[in-house]
C-alpha cells in the first residue's frame, strides 16, 4: 500500500548540517554526541573502518554512513534456493563531494544491451556461480562496466571501498532477483589531519564506462526530495526542468510506485567510453548522451534503479521522502508471488530461446 508522505512515523529526523543558518552551540554538541554514539556502536561491524583516515564528510553524511554500516536486512531464504541465473546484483558506490556530501555513482547501459539498453543503472548484473555473494557479483561486474577493480588491491592509494551494508531484493522486469549492495569509496589521508584527495577529481575520472554508455553521479540526500537540491558551487546552475516526477502502476497486483529523477549533469565531468569505436552501439549512445548532456543538462533514473536507491536513502538518513512511495523496503511481497507463479524455475534446454545465455552477466 502507498504510503502516506506525511504521516507521522517513529523515524529520527535528519542531522542539521553546519550550514543551517539557525544552528547553536547547543545543536553542535548534540551533533558530536550524536555522531560518537554511532561510531561506538558500530566500529566492530567493519574492519575496514578507521575514524582517523575517514573521508571529511559532513555530519549528515556521516550520520548517514553509520546508519548503513549497522543496517541489518530480513532473512531472505529463497535467494539460496534460486537458479544462480536468476540471482542478481548492483552496487550503489557512494562517496563524499568537496562539501562532505555523499553522491551516487550511476551508469547508462549501452545501446548494444538487449535488456534496457539507454537507460541508467546502477553498476551489476548476473550471478556467475553459486558461490558468489551479491558483494562479489556487484564488484565484479562493476569492475566489468565501469573500471572499478574487483578488489582493494587494484584501487591506486589511497583509495579502498568499503561494503557498508545490503537490501531488501528488488525484482528487475526480466525476474531476476536483485540484491542492493551499498558501500563506501574512501580516500584516505596520509597522516591525521592532512586534507584527503576528493573522490570526484581524483578517482571518478579514472573510471572507463567500458561496458556502459556514461558514468555519472547523483546526490544522494536528493532522491528524498522531490525537488533539486540548492547548488553549492560557484558560477554553477541547475538547468531547466523538474527534479522528480512519478506515477503509480500495478504489478503483479501489488501497487508500486514509478519514480522519475531527472539528475542534473551540467556541473560535471561525464565519463564516456574511452576506446568505443564511433561506428559501435555504445559509441553512438555515448555521442547522444553528451549532446542531451549539452542540450537538456539532465539525465533520467528511473524504474527499479529510482526505486533502489531511495530505500537505500530512506534507510541512510532514516527521513520520510517527500513524495509517495512504497512503504516496504524492497519488492519482497512481488517476489513472492513470481515465485508461487513459478518463473523462478529452471528452464529445460528444449525449452530456452536461442538467446537465453547471450547476455551472460547482464541485467
Amino acid at each position: 500500500m502507498p504510503a502516506d508522505p506525511n504521516a507521522q512515523q517513529d523515524q529520527q529526523q535528519p542531522l542539521p548540517t553546519t550550514q543551517d543558518p539557525a544552528l547553536t552551540e547547543e545543536d553542535l554538541v548534540a551533533i558530536r554526541a550524536t555522531l560518537s554514539a554511532l561510531r561506538d556502536d558500530t566500529t566492530q561491524a567493519s574492519l575496514y573502518y578507521d575514524a582517523a583516515t575517514m573521508a571529511p564528510l559532513n555530519p549528515l553524511a556521516a550520520a548517514a554512513v553509520a546508519r548503513l554500516r549497522s543496517y541489518k536486512p530480513p532473512p531472505f531464504p529463497l535467494w539460496d534456493a534460486l537458479p544462480v541465473r536468476k540471482r542478481a546484483a548492483v552496487l550503489i558506490l557512494l562517496y563524499a563531494d568537496r562539501w562532505g556530501d555523499l553522491r551516487v555513482v550511476i551508469t547508462m547501459r549501452a545501446a548494444n544491451l538487449r535488456s534496457f539498453s539507454g537507460h541508467a543503472a546502477l553498476p551489476g548484473g548476473k550471478a556467475d556461480t553459486a558461490e558468489e555473494t551479491p558483494y562479489q557479483i556487484a564488484r565484479r561486474e562493476a569492475s566489468e562496466e565501469i573500471g572499478l577493480p574487483e578488489n582493494d588491491y587494484g584501487l591506486p592509494k589511497p583509495f579502498r571501498v568499503e561494503p557498508l551494508c545490503t537490501l531488501p531484493p528488488a525484482l528487475a522486469r526480466t525476474h531476476l532477483v536483485v540484491t542492493p549492495v551499498v558501500a563506501f569509496l574512501h580516500a584516505d589521508r596520509k597522516l591525521p589531519g592532512d586534507a584527503s584527495p576528493l573522490v570526484e577529481e581524483t578517482m571518478i575520472p579514472r573510471l572507463d564506462a567500458r561496458e556502459v554508455a556514461a558514468v555519472f553521479s547523483a546526490p544522494f540526500y536528493n532522491f528524498l526530495k522531490r525537488d533539486d537540491l540548492p547548488v553549492k558551487g560557484e558560477g554553477e546552475t541547475l538547468p531547466e526542468g523538474a527534479w522528480y516526477d512519478g506515477s503509480w502502476i500495478q504489478w503483479k497486483d501489488v501497487s508500486w510506485r514509478v519514480h522519475n529523477y531527472h539528475v542534473p549533469v551540467n556541473n560535471q565531468r561525464v565519463s564516456t567510453p574511452r576506446h568505443a569505436s564511433s561506428s559501435s552501439g555504445q559509441g553512438n549512445l555515448a555521442g547522444k548522451l553528451e549532446e542531451e548532456q549539452a542540450k537538456e543538462g539532465r539525465f533520467k533514473v528511473w524504474g527499479m534503479t529510482a526505486r533502489v536507491l531511495l530505500d537505500a536513502a530512506r534507510v541512510a538518513f532514516a527521513e520520510t521522502p517527500e513524495m509517495e512511495h512504497n512503504e516496504d523496503y524492497g519488492d519482497g511481497k512481488i517476489i513472492d508471488i513470481a515465485a508461487k507463479d513459478g518463473v523462478f524455475e529452471e528452464v529445460a534446454n528444449a525449452d530456452r530461446p536461442k538467446d537465453y545465455d547471450s547476455e551472460r552477466g547482464k541485467i
